[in-house]
């Protein structure tokens, strides 16, 4: 018996000592890439006005986010960035987007703002079981009208923002694949690092089997920032990111939800 747990503790210490050098590396590996950060942003910037000459006015902190989106590969970076520029004007030719031109999308009364986070991100919620499959090219639209509306109200020095997912009632009649894979596209390549956490809260079985066809097109980054919630843990998961008084009334907080396009 004694044989045995000198074995187990020496199991555990090798253990531990693994976990703690793997941790010390990966702050090590941390600072590294924060270090090199303010120099690639500045090859990024140089190959991106080589190819698009009106991007010149694009601040530091939105090509980090895409250099951080491809883990600091320069080219991958600009290739992604160069990308989203020549989306962006063809999905917004006239530099919004008109509420007139997602009406049925809006119409649903699904998604709304209100409230921050303990770490200052605005707080967005969708009740997903409110949305019906429309043509993707609105709901693209509807898509980027509320990322933009979004960032828009993000606070000085701060870039990403708090998601709730509602599915409570959520059943086939709301599944939309080709919406989701839409959005989900939208969200990683042409808003990187904007979403900071994703709560999904409410959730049906019969989901699951949407959410398979959905997860493998979830690139890692984004993975890491989900979280699904049991009911009886719904509040106390809530309220350890969101203080009470922040958060939003559907969820036992004391803010009234504000439609997006009223935000």
């Amino acid at each position: 018996m004694a044989s045995y747990l000198r074995q187990k503790w020496q199991s555990i210490q090798i253990t531990t000592s693994s976990a703690q050098e793997q941790e010390a590396k990966e702050e090590q590996d941390c600072r590294s890439s924060e270090q090199d950060e303010p120099t690639k942003i500045r090859m990024m910037r140089t190959l991106v006005e080589a190819q698009d000459p009106t991007a010149k006015d694009i601040d530091d902190l939105m090509l980090r986010r895409f250099l951080r989106a491809r883990d600091l590969d320069v080219e991958k970076a600009t290739a992604m960035f160069i990308k989203y520029l020549k989306w962006k004007k063809d999905i917004v030719p006239n530099g919004c987007i008109s509420p007139s031109e997602i009406a049925e999308n809006l119409g649903h009364n699904k998604l709304f703002m209100q409230g921050y986070d303990k770490t200052g991100r605005p707080i967005v919620v969708v009740f997903a079981a409110r949305h019906k499959p429309t043509s993707v090219d609105e709901f693209k639209r509807f898509v980027t009208y509320t990322l933009d509306k979004i960032c828009a109200r993000m606070p000085s020095g701060h870039e990403k923002f708090t998601a709730i997912a509602d599915l409570k009632g959520w059943g086939y009649v709301n599944s939309d694949i080709r919406g989701y894979l839409a959005a989900l596209t939208i969200l990683q390549d042409c808003y990187p690092e904007r979403l900071g956490k994703l709560f999904i809260v409410h959730v049906p079985y019969v989901f699951m089997t949407a959410w398979k066809m959905v997860y493998p097109f979830i690139d890692k980054n984004t993975k890491k920032k989900i979280i699904f919630v049991e009911d009886k843990n719904l509040q106390s998961t809530l309220l350890q990111d969101i203080d009470e008084t922040q958060l939003p009334d559907a969820f036992g907080g004391k803010l009234e939800l504000i439609p997006i396009q009223e935000c």
